[in-house]
């Protein structure tokens, strides 16, 4: 069964997560600069396969969209012309950074490690897709 990735896209980097062969559960995979999330993609297309790719969907607190929008809209775009036949979707984001933070201070991560951004990108990115998998097993 084909698996389904995250992504938790922003101007610098990129966090991707992916799902188990039966679609349940989200597996964090790693952290990539924006400027190689394409070719990054392909390599998990060839290795893992994906038929579905969802892209976080940022919101204000009053339900606006988030000034990355714009940039994020661009980034579908290319994603629906490079992986034709995938299935491209986007999800409500919010808060998963503050949630990503505070799952690394449950774990007993340091104030450095919880400095580290990419770390934080990479977490986002799984729980979007978990929260996106929990809303397909409904």
């Amino acid at each position: 069964m084909p698996r389904t990735v995250a992504i938790d896209f922003g101007m610098k980097r990129c966090g991707i997560a992916i799902s188990d062969p039966l679609g349940m559960i989200a597996n964090g995979l790693e952290t990539v600069e924006t400027t190689h999330v394409m070719s990054k993609l392909e390599h998990l297309k060839s290795e893992s396969g994906f038929d579905t790719l969802v892209v976080g969907k940022p919101k204000r607190m009053n339900g606006d969209d988030s000034l990355v929008e714009p940039n994020i809209k661009l980034f579908v775009e290319a994603l629906e012309k490079k992986f034709q036949g995938v299935i491209v979707k986007r999800f409500d984001e919010r808060f998963t950074s503050k949630i990503a933070a505070q799952t690394m201070i449950s774990a007993g991560s340091t104030k450095s490690q919880r400095r580290e951004k990419g770390t934080i990108d990479k977490i986002s990115a799984t729980l979007i897709l978990q929260d996106y998998l929990n809303t397909q097993q409904g």
